[in-house]
């Protein structure tokens, strides 16, 4: 690990805006050693009508809280300039936020973003800009990287669709995040990642702009695009904490062992069902998913009975096989123990595919009222989902318990 010391500007500008200039919030240091996360931030406070600083450690999944007076808090801020080693300073003030990040190969990585985003909520209704996270810190590096802006920082016409699904999927992660920030890592898995638009934004907006210890994978069976991710994670210098895997997502094997979250983005037809199951069997607090193209159970609709008519026409049957196989995949969700919520989560100029299921476990599994429901539709239909399928013998079980239990 390089031992790399701030620049002696970097740090005065620090010590400066900390104590020399108005609007302090928060000053927060990640230091990464031997496998394990070391945190400490300082933030004002006042405490009968005096003034102080109150430093928070966490060290090994303790957290310690003191109260210093300005000599103290200044000693602890030269304590937080001089470490070395691979981490990440994130200063908060009423003028701007500023980012420090410092490598393993000893980079030391800075961004900056601008007091509008405190700004704008307290701005009238017709005053107000257009909040994008990927507006909230420096994010030309990462936008050139991934070829969605061109040399210039224009945002290249071909790409405003993705720009666009990229900065509304990071708003949906944004609302899910945990408030809390415990001693381990946030994790997410990236199910069907392609070439990584969404994995690398994801990885840089929330290490920059919400300052949060992150570990993410990408999973893609494409050879072709895992080499392309690969690259741009060397180019943005984060591949020791964003990797990617080469294979299926039902057989892939995780970097860490537990997954806080799983993203899936237009994965085609039944990768989705894989990126789902795979979250409950990871047992992911969230879900958070855009399907793609659906053929699957477009195949197995019986053209009979009374919704032939319906049937009969393509572009109807087709639509109507989509908007069943996610009733169905947010059904299942249900009974596996997730609120669900389905939603359009950008607007359809940016993608006709723009249904998010929205899912968090927080409920009690097999639940009758889901159970139920569930069994009406799929007899009603006549088809075995594809979710079921892969869900398998332990998903048949919960239902027939379900059905038992109901009788009795």
């Amino acid at each position: 690990m390089a031992n790399v010391e701030l620049p002696l500007e970097l740090a005065d500008e620090i010590r400066r805006r900390v104590f020399d200039e108005p609007g302090l919030i928060k000053v927060t240091q990640v230091l990464r050693r031997g496998g394990n996360t070391f945190r400490i931030s300082l933030r004002p406070v006042e405490i009968r009508g005096e003034r102080k600083y109150q430093g928070e450690m966490t060290d090994e999944g303790k957290t310690k809280v003191k109260n210093f007076d300005i000599d103290g808090a200044r000693e602890g801020l030269e304590e937080m300039i001089g470490q070395t080693g691979t981490r990440e300073l994130h200063l908060v003030t009423a003028s701007g936020d500023l980012h420090i990040r410092v490598t393993k190969k000893g980079k030391v990585l800075q961004s900056r973003s601008g007091k509008l985003a405190r700004e704008v909520d307290d701005a009238p209704a017709h005053d107000r800009v257009k909040r994008l996270p990927l507006n909230a810190f420096h994010a030309q590096p990462l936008l050139q990287a991934i070829g969605i802006s061109d040399a210039d920082g224009r945002i290249k016409a071909s790409m405003r669709g993705k720009y666009d699904q990229v900065n509304a999927f990071l708003r949906v992660i944004d609302e899910v995040l945990p408030e809390s920030v415990g001693p381990e890592p946030l994790t997410i898995v990236d199910c069907g990642c392609g070439r990584a638009y969404l994995t690398l934004a994801v990885y840089v907006y929330l290490t920059i702009a919400k300052g949060r210890d992150v570990r993410v994978c990408g999973i893609d069976r494409r050879h072709d695009v895992i080499t392309v991710a690969r690259h741009l994670a060397d180019d943005l210098d984060c591949a020791d904490r964003v990797t990617f895997i080469e294979g299926d997502i039902d057989t892939a094997e995780l970097p860490f062992e537990k997954v806080d979250i799983v993203l899936s983005l237009n994965a085609c037809d039944t990768a989705t069902d894989a990126a789902l199951a795979r979250g409950i069997e990871w047992k992911a607090t969230h879900l958070l998913s855009v399907p793609c193209c659906q053929h699957e159970l477009h195949k197995s609709l019986k053209n009979s009975g009374p919704m032939a008519g319906v049937l009969r026409h393509g572009i109807l049957r087709e639509r109507l096989a989509d908007l069943l196989t996610d009733t169905f995949r947010a059904q299942i969700l249900r009974i596996m123990g997730y609120r669900v919520q389905v939603v359009e989560f950008v607007s359809s100029d940016a993608t006709a595919r723009n249904i998010l299921l929205r899912a968090e476990s927080a409920l009690k599994r097999g639940m009758w009222a889901a159970v139920s429901e569930y069994l009406e539709l799929r007899d009603f239909w006549r088809v075995t989902p594809w979710l079921e399928t892969r869900l398998g013998e332990p998903f048949s079980r919960l239902l027939t318990i379900c059905e038992e239990t109901k009788e009795d």
